[in-house]
């Protein structure tokens, strides 16, 4: 069964992602980052390459033929990405196919939409019988 992992509270969403993007690559561990949203995989994008300066964090897109090879993936679509460690969803929606990963991690951020959002989200998460960790992160933005 998928673990279901919640950062909430974010003041800046994406920020956030890659920090903790950041930590999954500083043990080396393989994430598919699902964003469907062109500007958000953009926007993560950009930040993965010029947040921080003495650092870098390989990513491509999951449709990139470096992808193979490459540990932290962005994808509009999970069911053909090759990795099935880590999922990140910065969606509204549940991905289909999260089930296959072994962890699943979720950020939201404080607008009231993408609170909603994430409430629902929870609530089919336990539905189908996840294990739902949360984690406060308005405290350390």
């Amino acid at each position: 069964m998928t673990q279901v992992f919640f950062y909430h509270g974010a003041s800046d969403r994406l920020a956030a992602a890659c920090a903790l993007i950041g930590g999954a690559w500083a043990k080396r561990k393989p994430l598919l980052v699902y964003a469907p949203d062109a500007p958000v995989a953009d926007g993560l994008d950009r930040l993965l390459w010029t947040q921080a300066q003495l650092s870098f964090i390989p990513h491509c897109r999951a449709d990139s033929p470096l992808a193979v090879e490459t540990p932290i993936l962005i994808a509009d679509r999970v069911d053909t990405a090759p990795q099935q460690e880590r999922l990140m969803n910065l969606a509204r929606a549940i991905p289909s196919g999260y089930d296959r990963f072994q962890s699943l991690i979720e950020v939201v951020g404080r607008d009231e939409d993408d609170r909603l959002a994430a409430r629902e989200r929870v609530r089919q998460y336990k539905e189908q019988g996840c294990e739902v960790q949360y984690f406060d992160l308005s405290a350390r933005n």
